[in-house]
Formats: structure tokens, sequence, C-alpha cells
């Protein structure tokens, strides 16, 4: 494989990608032989994991030397700059990238873009990609991965992705309890301001959260939006003393964190890794009405019903004794998202629930957020360092940086 021959694998949720991965890096795939006996580097999510386990069992990650903070308090855009400088030291012949502008806001996706666009000159790079539009300028060469099957393209137009049915047919299905609470507010927080080692995160955040609102959280890597999820949840007590207002509480008046999580759903990608993943869909679903990790009580038949209600408006009750490690990463999504919401509860907090996706599943699954806003009087918080296009939110609140820490502006879409 000659130096300026770049290429770009794309992937969907059915395609084996480790095993892809795994085989690439060995030289063991047809049209990248080339690559055999050659030294490459892996850029990925899971290369990041390892490094992040690494310091969490011996206090140092091996690729944060000289640096004072540690890997797994850095934003996404510092991690992955890291570790893409901890590749290149190797002197690499070429760098696999994983779906590499996952989690990256703007300005960190235009300074990456660059950095790779100028090592392109010297290393062959071959980006793995689910989103059409994170595609690199220089890729010269273009395939795609059906399940472990590589099959190479003549050309970009060549590539003609399987439309996704994304219409849900009916009414989302109503809870088993509703949940009741006066008031129009649920979440205010007023001036509130937040530092971490002298940093500062977060000042003078001013957010009013209404009942049956629909919000979208945006903000660069680093801006604080995970602290903001971890004040509204409850578990950062950086929100003592502060005026916090969660679901009628102030924020240290005696309320207990269970009082603030029963009216929650949550859901964020990196919650599937609590799941062994050999439940059956329909025993998933009613797990979410038990809050439990699994199902392990006999359920009603009120319970059994609800599911039946759910998985038939995603068009998966076909699937409900599939157990949950089968299914593609698309279906998983929608089922930990109706999951989170199958107690219509006053707040939901959807957490980057688009990352990894390929561009079909991640409108399957926009378009379910919207209906969910449409039909129910939950408030929904939507996370996302991307731009989803069909997204419909009511407000945006975006965290902008700066050297006193990120303000909140309230914006309409």
């Amino acid at each position: 494989m000659k130096k300026g021959e770049h290429w770009a694998v794309f992937i969907n949720n059915d395609s084996k990608t480790m095993d892809f991965i795994d085989r690439l890096m060995s030289g063991n795939i047809l049209n990248f032989t080339a690559l055999k006996g050659l030294q490459g580097g892996l850029f990925s999510k899971l290369a990041l994991i390892e490094f992040i386990k690494e310091e969490s069992r011996h206090g140092e990650s091996g690729i944060t030397a000289n640096r004072q903070q540690s890997l797994q308090s850095m934003s996404s855009g510092e991690q992955k700059k890291v570790l893409l400088d901890h590749l290149l030291q190797s002197n690499p012949d070429f760098l696999v990238l994983d779906n590499p502008f996952d989690n990256l806001d703007q300005y960190f996706l235009k300074e990456f873009r660059k950095q790779l666009r100028h090592i392109s000159k010297d290393i062959v790079m071959i980006q793995i990609i689910s989103r059409k539009e994170d595609l690199l300028p220089f890729i010269t060469h273009y395939a795609k991965l059906i399940g472990n099957t590589i099959e190479k393209l003549p050309s970009l137009k060549a590539l003609t992705p399987t439309e996704t049915h994304n219409t849900f047919l009916g009414k989302i299905p109503l809870p088993l309890k509703p949940m009741h609470y006066n008031g129009d507010t649920l979440i205010t927080l007023k001036n509130v301001n937040v530092s971490y080692n002298d940093r500062p995160i977060l000042k003078n955040i001013t957010w009013d959260i209404g009942r049956g609102e629909f919000w979208e959280l945006s903000g660069n890597n680093g801006s604080g939006k995970t602290t903001i999820l971890s004040m509204i949840t409850g578990e950062n007590p950086k929100g003592y003393g502060q005026e916090l207002y969660l679901f009628g509480y102030k924020k240290g008046s005696g309320e207990s964190v269970w009082d603030i999580k029963k009216n929650i759903g949550y859901f964020t990608p990196t919650m599937t890794d609590k799941f062994t993943g050999y439940h059956s869909l329909e025993h998933m679903m009613i797990s979410g009405i038990l809050d439990s990790v699994g199902l392990y009580v006999r359920p009603t038949e009120a319970q059994l019903r609800l599911a039946k209600e759910w998985l038939q408006l995603i068009n998966m009750w076909h699937l409900k004794d599939t157990l949950f490690h089968d299914l593609t990463l698309g279906q998983r999504r929608l089922i930990m998202t109706t999951r989170a919401m199958i107690k219509h509860p006053l707040l939901l907090i959807l957490d980057e629930p688009t990352v990894g996706l390929d561009d079909n599943s991640a409108k399957l699954l926009v378009s379910l957020v919207n209906k969910m806003a449409q039909e129910s009087k939950s408030t929904i918080i939507f996370v996302s360092h991307r731009k989803e296009s069909a997204l419909q939110p009511q407000f945006i609140i975006r965290l902008e940086v700066g050297e006193d820490g990120s303000q909140g502006k309230v914006v309409l879409p």
C-alpha cells in the first residue's frame, strides 16, 4: 500500500468491526494485504478504555507522561489528542482510525481534521466510519464492511446504504403508574458556580427546566456538560450550598438521592457495560419498570403487557425472546432509550445516545425521541456533540467556555 493511498471503510450496526480491525492490523484481509509486516497504530475508543483501565489499576496510563491531568479526567477531545500523540511517537506506517470524530465538538473536530491531513502525507490512513459526514477529504479508496465481509467500492457514489423504516405507528404506551408532581418547574439552577482544584468549570449558570419541555444541551469538550448532568441527578456534592432545586427540593435540605433519582430516566451508551447482555428484550423492558439491572422476579400481567406495547411500537416484538447481547448496536440503543422512558419519568436524560450509530440508526433513534417529546409530559434533555439535524428540541442551552468557567446561553433552535 503506497503513501497517499488512504481508505474509508463504511460500517453499519451489523458490521463485525472488531474482528475486521484484528484482521486488518495483522494484514490478513484482501485489498489490505500490503499492510502485512508493517507497523500499525489503532486509534479507537476501545484503545482509550484500555489505557484508562491501566491508569485505574496502576495510577499511570503510560501515555500521559509530563501531563498533570489524568487521562480519565480529560475531555473526549483531550483524550484523543493524547492518544494520537502517543501513537505517532512510534512512527507507524499506517493508522486505523475507528470512528475518530465521535464525541468531538466543532473546535476539536476542526483541529483534529487539520492534524490528520498533515500526517497523511507520510502515514497511510484507514478510516472506519459510521456517519458519511465524517469522511476525511483526502481519502482516495472506499469499501464497506457487510457483516464480516469487506466489499471494495469503485467510488463514493457506489455507497448506497439501506434506508431504515423510521415511522413508529401508534401512540407511545402510557405508564402503569403516572408520576405526580405539583409545580411547573422541575429543575432550577440559579447562579451556580463549580470549580475543581481551583480550575473554574461553570460560572453563574442559570437554567429553569419546566415540565414537559424538550431541551438540547450542547457545548464544547470540557465545557461542563457532564458536571451539570451530575448536579441535576443529585450526585455532585458541588450542589450543596448553591441555589439548586431538584423536583421541589433545595439541594441539601434533607432529600435523599432516591428522592431525586426516582423521578429520572437516564441513558448513556456506557450504561450497557452494566448489562451482561444475557437478558431477553422483554425482560430488559420490564427491568426498566422495576429499576433493576435485569429481571429477577416474576413479572405481572400488566408489566408483560406494557413491555409488549413498547416492543410493538419500535417494531421489535418479534425479537422479544432475543438476548440483548445479540442485538445490533442500533437495536440496543432503541431498547435502552425506551427502557429509560417506560415509566414516563418526570425527566428523561439522553446523554450522547447516537454515538457510534450509523446514519440510518441515528435517524431512527432521533425520530423516537421526537415522538416521546410530542406525546408525553416528560421533560427531555438530549445531550450531543453532534448536531442531529432531525432533532426537534424546543430550547437549546449552549455552554460557552470562558477563562472563568463556562456560561450558559439559552437559544431557540
